[in-house]
């Protein structure tokens, strides 16, 4: 049978994973605009984007009051089924947490999460309740307030660009404790970019029964990937992560 006669094993594996869904859940202070200088190779791959802006960072939005985890979790879920076949989720930072509540939810509709600098956490325990609050969100800190690791490569330039942009977040996005009850979402695909942290340290934290890491632990199917940079790769490494997230999404 000549080279024409059928398709290759890659053409095959090529066609079963272009065209995807991707949604894309931002971290905390952002929308979904954030996304746009790392999905550029995505898009050029065939690849449906849906870039979320959640509940409270609208432009619509007049009021933080009243809106959680849970709610950014249902806004994630809204545009999941409505969408037809499988999708990957990828997730920023608090984002990743958001994705993970949507795989628990729809475990047999995810084919993939990624998570870009995330840890999803474990149920019961909330995002981050140490920030600074200020009425109903909670302001992009002073910088002063972060690890160096997470600034790295983040130089004044993009420092400024981000406070420009930056929204508060909903106080009970970072406060509500996360829920997850379907443990089929442990059969779920998932890669981790690893950027602040290199994965040696999250496979360790594995090793020795960290709380943090103990979704991880339970996962059937987690690759790393290394990509070494500061918190936000979406501003220091842009084209690097738009690398990392289409070979992660190619995997299939």
């Amino acid at each position: 049978m000549g080279d024409g006669d059928e398709p290759s094993a890659l053409s095959e594996h090529a066609a079963s994973v272009c065209g995807m869904d991707i949604v894309l859940i931002p971290g905390f202070w952002l929308n979904g605009d954030s996304w746009a200088t790392s999905t550029t190779e995505l898009a050029q791959a065939g690849h449906r984007l849906h870039p979320l802006t959640l509940p409270g960072k609208r432009a619509t939005d007049t009021s933080l009051a009243g809106i959680g985890l849970r709610d950014h979790v249902d806004a994630v879920l809204e545009v999941v089924d409505a969408l037809e076949g499988p999708v990957v989720l990828v997730g920023h930072s608090g984002g990743g947490t958001i994705a993970w509540a949507v795989a628990d939810a729809r475990p047999s509709r995810i084919a993939r999460v990624v998570f870009v600098d995330a840890i999803p956490m474990p149920a019961g325990t909330c995002i981050n309740d140490e920030l600074p609050v200020d009425g109903d969100g909670v302001p992009l800190p002073d910088w002063s307030l972060f690890e160096p690791e997470d600034l790295t490569d983040l130089d004044d330039s993009l420092r400024e660009h981000f406070r420009a942009i930056a929204m508060p977040e909903p106080v009970g996005v970072a406060h509500e404790p996360t829920r997850l009850d379907d443990p089929a979402r442990f059969a779920v695909p998932v890669t981790v970019i690893a950027c602040e942290f290199p994965a040696a340290m999250v496979q360790q934290a594995i090793s020795n029964s960290r709380e943090w890491a103990a979704e991880l632990a339970a996962m059937q199917h987690l690759e790393f990937v290394e990509l070494p940079t500061g918190h936000w790769p979406q501003f220091t490494k842009p084209v690097e992560l738009g690398h990392s997230l289409l070979a992660a999404i190619g995997r299939g």
